[in-house]
C-alpha cells in the first residue's frame, strides 16, 4: 500500500532509525518530513497533508499529543481526511494504558521491528477504509488529553498574588481560565488574575461537570456559556455572561455544542 507520512521526533538519531526502520517495513511508504520539534509538525503536516503521523509524545514547546490536538483544530476535512495517529513514547505505564484505552496506536522506544510491523498492519489497515470515522479520532484525542484523576481535594479558593497582597479568589466566582505563556489568566465577573500553576495542574481539581474545556489552553464555567457564534474568520467562539472575552471554541471539544 502507497501512503505518506511525517515523523516528528527531536532526538536526530532515534528519527534516522524508525525512518531506517519503516524503510524496511513498508518499502511504499514515502516519509515528506522529519521535524524536531511540534510546532513544525503541526506546519509541516497541514502544508503536506501526510496520511500517517508519527509523533513523539515529549518534544520542545509542544508535544505530540498537544500538536495532535492542534492539527486537529486547523485541519480541514474537506482537502484530506485527518490522518492516521501513531504516538512514539519511552515507557511509560500510564501512557501505555491511555493508548490502549483509546485505541491510539503507539511504539515505545527503541522501537523494535516486530511492534512496528504490528502497527503498519494495523495503520494499513485503517487506511484501506473509505470513511475513516474523525469523530472518533477527535474522542480518542479527548480522552489521551483528559487530566489525571487527582487525590487532591477539590479547589475552593484560588490564592492569587496582587501587588504585595496573597487573594483568595473563589472558585465559585471564575468563569474562565486562559493558559498565556507562563501563567494561567483567571477571569472573574471583574478582575482579572495570574497565577504561575499550569493549567494541566489546575483542570484535576475543578469539577468537570461544571469547568468544560473548550480549547487546548482554555477552561470555562458550563453555566458562564450565554450562546456559541462564529467570527469573520470563520472560527467557532464562547460568548459568557458578565465576561467580556470570546474564548475559541476548539473543534476538538465542540461535540458539547451540538443542537438538539
Amino acid at each position: 500500500m502507497k501512503a505518506t507520512a511525517l515523523i516528528a521526533e527531536d532526538e536526530p538519531l532515534l528519527a534516522q532509525a524508525l525512518q531506517a526502520e519503516l524503510a524496511r517495513a513498508w518499502p511504499a511508504l514515502q516519509v515528506l518530513a522529519v521535524v524536531g520539534d511540534g510546532a513544525s509538525a503541526v506546519r509541516e503536516a497541514l502544508a503536506q497533508r501526510p496520511q500517517v503521523l508519527f509523533f513523539d509524545i515529549r518534544m520542545p514547546g509542544l508535544g505530540g499529543l498537544e500538536a495532535a490536538a492542534e492539527l486537529a483544530d486547523a485541519w480541514d476535512s474537506d482537502v484530506a481526511p485527518f490522518p492516521a495517529l501513531v504516538f512514539v513514547t519511552a515507557y511509560d505505564q500510564y501512557a501505555v494504558q491511555a493508548f490502549e484505552r483509546q485505541a491510539v496506536d503507539y511504539l515505545l522506544k527503541p522501537v523494535t521491528p516486530e511492534r512496528l510491523r504490528h502497527t503498519v498492519a494495523r495503520v494499513q489497515h485503517l487506511l484501506a477504509q473509505q470513511a475513516p470515522d474523525e469523530d472518533a479520532v477527535m474522542e480518542r484525542l479527548r480522552g489521551l488529553l483528559a487530566p489525571k484523576p487527582s487525590s487532591e481535594a477539590p479547589l475552593r479558593f484560588l490564592q492569587v498574588g496582587v501587588g504585595s497582597e496573597i487573594r483568595m479568589v473563589p472558585v465559585d466566582d471564575i468563569l474562565c481560565l486562559d493558559a498565556a505563556d507562563k501563567y494561567v489568566r483567571v477571569l472573574t465577573g471583574e478582575h482579572e488574575y495570574l497565577v504561575r500553576t499550569p493549567l494541566k495542574d489546575l483542570l484535576p481539581r475543578l469539577d468537570p461537570e461544571l469547568f468544560w474545556q473548550v480549547h487546548r489552553g482554555t477552561v470555562v464555567r458550563a453555566t458562564a456559556i450565554a450562546a456559541v457564534t462564529r467570527d469573520e474568520a470563520g472560527k467557532q467562539r464562547l460568548r459568557l455572561h458578565g465576561c467580556s472575552e470570546r474564548p475559541v471554541l476548539s473543534r476538538l471539544y465542540a461535540h458539547r455544542f451540538k443542537a438538539m
